[in-house]
Formats: C-alpha cells, sequence, structure tokens
C-alpha cells in the first residue's frame, strides 16, 4: 500500500518533527504541570485525537477548503487564540494550592485536560495547512491508492507524536508533583502554565502561515 523506502523516510523525518519542541508539546508541557502526570498524559491524547482528525481530512480533501476559503483560515486561527488565552485567564487565576502527600494535585481534570487538547489542537489550522504540505512528499502515485497512502502517512505521524507527547505530559507531571509541595511553587506552576497558553496565543495571532 506504501512505498518502503519513503515510508523509512517518513517516520525518521515524523519523529524528528515531534521531539523538536512546538506548541503543542508546551502545551502537553503546561496541562502535565498543573495537574500531574495523568493528566499531562490525558492532554497529550487529546492532542494525538486533534491529528487524527486533521489527517483524516486531509485525506478526504477536507482542507483544500482553506485554499477556496481564506476567511476560514483566520476565523479558526482567532478562535484558537481566544481559546488558549481563556486557559490563560484560568491558569493565572488558580491560587496553586499545594498538593500533600497521597493528594492529587490541584489543576484542570483529566477529561478536562483530555478535551482542552482535542479543542487546541483543532482550531489550530496551521495543523491542516501542515498535513497538505507534507503528507503528500511521501506518497508514491505509481503505487495506486494515494488516499489509503495518506491516511497510512497521517496515522503514523499521530503515534509517533503521541507516543513523544504522552513521554512528556508523564515526565513534566512527576517533575511538578515533586515540586508542587510548596505553595510558592505551585503558583509558579501555574503561572508558567499560563504564560505558555499567552505565548501560544499570541503566536498563533502574530505569525499567520
Amino acid at each position: 500500500m506504501v512505498d518502503t523506502s519513503l515510508y523509512a523516510a517518513f517516520v525518521v523525518a515524523a519523529f524528528a518533527l515531534c521531539v523538536t519542541p512546538g506548541p503543542d508539546m508546551m502545551f502537553i508541557v503546561a496541562m502535565g504541570g498543573r495537574g500531574g502526570p495523568v493528566t499531562g498524559l490525558m492532554a497529550a491524547a487529546g492532542v494525538a485525537t486533534g491529528a487524527l482528525t486533521h489527517a483524516v481530512a486531509a485525506t478526504l480533501g477536507l482542507s483544500a477548503l482553506f485554499t477556496a476559503l481564506p476567511a476560514l483560515y483566520h476565523v479558526l486561527r482567532w478562535a484558537g487564540a481566544a481559546y488558549l488565552l481563556y486557559l490563560a485567564v484560568k491558569a493565572f487565576r488558580d491560587r496553586g494550592e499545594p498538593a500533600g502527600e497521597g493528594t492529587a494535585p490541584a489543576g484542570p481534570g483529566r477529561l478536562r485536560a483530555f478535551w482542552q487538547g482535542v479543542v487546541t489542537n483543532l482550531l489550530n489550522p496551521k495543523v491542516i495547512l501542515f498535513n497538505i504540505a507534507f503528507l503528500p512528499q511521501f506518497v508514491n502515485p505509481s503505487m495506486g491508492h494515494p488516499m489509503a497512502q495518506l491516511l497510512v502517512l497521517g496515522v503514523t505521524l499521530v503515534l509517533i507524536g503521541l507516543a513523544v507527547d504522552a513521554s512528556v505530559g508523564l515526565l513534566s507531571g512527576r517533575l511538578a508533583n515533586l515540586l508542587r509541595r510548596s505553595r510558592r511553587v505551585a503558583r509558579g506552576l501555574n503561572i508558567f502554565s499560563g504564560t505558555v497558553f499567552t505565548g501560544l496565543a499570541v503566536r498563533l495571532i502574530a505569525v499567520p502561515k
């Protein structure tokens, strides 16, 4: 179904992209820092779910809508920035109650972290444009079934990203649990998270494409 040599090159390129710190990774670090390792893991799963939706959309050709309707891109971009700023305000307002022994750290709930990851990824139109530009480079038209090839590549990218992001979420959450014994540190982690969310929102607005 796919060209094995192209697929091997794709796996290497996809891994290099996934381990490079980017908006999704910073979001997961911030969520793990606020809620602990399981929250970081759930945020990573949410981001992966959003990425899978983007991959399927690219396979079906729905992403071409951005070419036909440029305004749609900007609507999603501003909606994504607004949502990130909403998360930033919530983080800044969190007083940072320290976690005691055997208690869960204060912060977003695990299911909420998952859905926030989904929404944050879905409202980032740059992910859609990335799929359009990146995935077709590794499709071999002579083998036929280009949609199936795109889907395989898209799912592979999502799985690699999930493995990397899940590890990052768990590690950031465990480190945060160790630091969060102090009220001052707990408050500092929330300020860090709010700053990350604000920075991601500004980046989404300031860099149109």
